[in-house]
């Protein structure tokens, strides 16, 4: 599919979902990382089912208020909720698929997958710190490959986004200097760049800025034809960002080692890890105010599982393996009704 012809089709999706919600429709808000799979799922689900998805990807902190406040059936969020704010909201915290965040360019004559470069080298260029594409530092990684005397131009996320979470997360561990400095969050004080909202946002941003670097899902990247760029993992790789690496990143991930599975998948060990990984997450409150809507949702979510797996993949996401749904459908025994039993029955 061509850039624009994806551009157009998500914006028909979007306005679609929105526009043909009922009121049996289940109503979501939050991350864009996960847009386009849970517009695949809403599809598909709606003809096996004749029930909807109206699902508003305004980005992972618009998601968390939301559901906070009460205002959609479920927020999404790629930024995970700690256990001290879970409870607090009483909320109930899941992971629906995995994917990964890339770095994408605009810089004449590079091919994606081609250009190599470093957590450190991402982090520096975002400082402010290594200005041109013609820096020694990424002129010793790619050898023979030719890069402009050009000033680099760093896209970020303009609004408060998971997807940042996780590529500062990433930062932070690549760069100790960064991690002084900025930190990880949804939102950060970038020194130099420009914004763009959403996946979406950055990714025209990247299209239509010369010598641009900018960070998106990775299924933003590939339907939209970006020039990805490797980065070096733990190992000392530099893999590809495909299902491949993102299962080698979650290979050993332990689901039970934070509350509301929020664990952290960015730079884990194998050498076939993609470096930026990271699990995409759904909030639901634990006593609804309205638990029919809310089983409406569990249902969505437990269909999603069941026969979303292919629908996921196409679309460069992998799915959860069968042990931690297993775990899921324990954690949705604490969502319940009016009558204090869960919501939700298998």
């Amino acid at each position: 599919m061509k850039p624009f012809a994806y551009a157009l089709a998500i914006g028909l999706a979007t306005a679609q979902l929105a526009t043909a919600a009922r009121a049996g429709d289940i109503t979501g808000a939050g991350a864009t990382f996960p847009f386009p799979v849970y517009s695949k799922w809403a599809e598909s689900y709606r003809k096996d089912t004749g029930s909807g998805l109206n699902y508003q990807s305004i980005g992972s902190g618009g998601g968390i208020k939301q559901i906070q406040a009460k205002t959609v059936d479920f927020g999404a969020t790629d930024a995970p909720l700690k256990g001290a704010q879970l409870e607090k909201d009483g909320l109930v915290q899941f992971p629906t698929v995995m994917g990964g965040v890339v770095t994408v360019v605009n810089v004449a004559g590079v091919e994606p997958g081609k250009l190599k470069l470093t957590g450190e080298i991402v982090a520096d260029i975002y400082a402010g710190k290594i200005a041109k594409w013609s820096d020694a530092r990424i002129a010793a990684l790619n050898d023979g490959m030719k890069l402009p005397d050009a000033n680099i131009t760093p896209v970020y996320r303009s609004d408060a986004s998971g997807t940042t979470n996780i590529f500062t997360t990433y930062l932070s561990q690549a760069s100790e200097t960064w991690k002084k400095e900025y930190g990880a969050a949804t939102t950060i004080s970038w020194p130099v760049g420009q914004g763009g909202k959403g996946n979406e946002g950055v990714t025209a941003t990247v299209k239509q800025v010369p010598n641009a670097i900018g960070y998106v899902e990775s299924a933003y990247a590939k339907q939209n034809k970006l020039s990805h760029t490797l980065i070096r993992n733990k190992a000392g790789k530099f893999p590809q960002p495909d299902d491949k690496a993102f299962q080698a990143a979650a290979a050993s991930a332990d689901w039970k080692a934070a509350p509301g599975f929020g664990i952290s998948l960015t730079d884990q060990a194998g050498e076939d890890a993609w470096p930026i990984t990271a699990a995409t997450f759904i909030l639901v409150h634990k006593d609804p105010a309205d638990p029919a809507k809310t089983t409406d949702v569990l249902k969505f979510f437990d269909w999603a599982y069941k026969n979303g797996d292919k629908l996921a993949a196409d679309l460069d996401y992998v799915p959860l393996p069968d042990n931690v749904v297993g775990l899921i459908h324990e954690e949705w025994k604490a969502v319940k009704g009016k009558d204090g039993k869960p919501v939700f029955n298998m």
